[in-house]
């Protein structure tokens, strides 16, 4: 009898199913969006426009737009002068107390933010964070800065100053932001030994093997570059790839640098495994359309 159920209940249970129809759709997975530089939370025509346009695609969504400070003007300013290690420290406090996400969230960085957030899915496991989406994310860095947004105009003709004069001083590694993923192929050295975030999240002093294994849990990691890009120096960076070492001319890809070669990340295997995706959109830097953004980011998440 007890062998006659076993073989009867799956067909018992399909029935059931057919007889009342398909459940409810699983609800999306929340998302979390970091800003870029000069930029903050819930400006309505950057941020806050993102997250209208994913709210309205993807009903019942919970989207959490990271804010750096107590108001909108802390968030802006944070964007410039608050070390990077802090910065990531305070998000990942953030998403750990908070509860719509402990079962996972998905990820989306604009410009800086997309490294900043990959440091979150490398240093801050728990939560799980699911896909990683960087929107114009310098992930091996920037060594230029040609202009920056809006009114932050005379910020970052100081800033160009300073990184000219010291970018791997102790002081502007410590309190400016651009500094910190500041990557000069002519003095690779300095780099290495200076460079207080994006030399540690790059792997380049040595192997951090929970970095490695945490980077590769993510089930996709989405690189969008913007192909008419005047604003990221070299625009590669956001294909994880630079300038090949000793000269500031010639771009090499990811698959030619030695940080994929020797899979000091897990990128290799990740890019094998056809866990990154690399998008091209034609426009400057952070110019894309909404018809763009539905068609192609959108299914990331859902």
């Amino acid at each position: 009898m007890a062998a006659l159920m076993a073989a009867v209940q799956p067909l018992l249970l399909g029935l059931l199913g057919l007889c009342l129809g398909p459940g409810p759709a699983a609800a999306a997975a929340p998302l979390v969006i970091w800003h870029g530089m000069g930029d903050s939370c819930c400006n309505p025509l950057s941020m806050g426009y993102v997250r209208k346009l994913v709210e309205k695609n993807i009903p019942g969504i919970y989207v959490l737009s990271l804010k750096i400070g107590d108001t909108l003007i802390q968030d802006m300013e944070n964007s410039f002068f608050m070390n990077v290690n802090a910065q990531v420290r305070e998000v990942c406090s953030q998403l750990a107390k908070d509860p719509h996400l402990k079962g996972g969230y998905n990820a989306m960085g604009f410009s800086q933010g997309g490294q900043f957030l990959r440091a979150v899915a490398q240093r801050c496991p728990s939560p799980p964070m699911l896909n990683l989406i960087s929107i114009g994310g310098q992930h091996q860095g920037v060594y230029g800065f040609p202009r920056c947004p809006g009114e932050s105009s005379h910020v970052c003709d100081w800033i160009r100053k300073t990184l000219d004069l010291g970018a791997y001083t102790q002081a502007v590694q410590e309190h400016l932001v651009q500094a910190e993923y500041w990557h000069d192929p002519l003095k690779e050295e300095d780099y290495r030994k200076n460079s207080i975030f994006l030399a540690d999240i790059n792997q380049e002093r040595g192997i951090n093997e929970t970095y490695k294994k945490n980077l590769m849990a993510l089930k996709k990691f989405v690189m969008v570059k913007f192909l008419n890009d005047t604003m990221v120096d070299p625009p590669i960076s956001e294909w994880f790839g630079f300038y090949r070492s000793g000269q500031a001319k010639e771009t090499i890809p990811l698959q030619e640098t030695a940080l994929y070669k020797e899979d000091r990340l897990g990128l290799q295997e990740m890019d094998k495994a056809g866990k990154l995706v690399f998008l091209g959109v034609k426009g400057d830097h952070l110019h894309f359309s909404e018809e763009w953004f539905d068609t192609t980011i959108l299914p990331f998440l859902q």
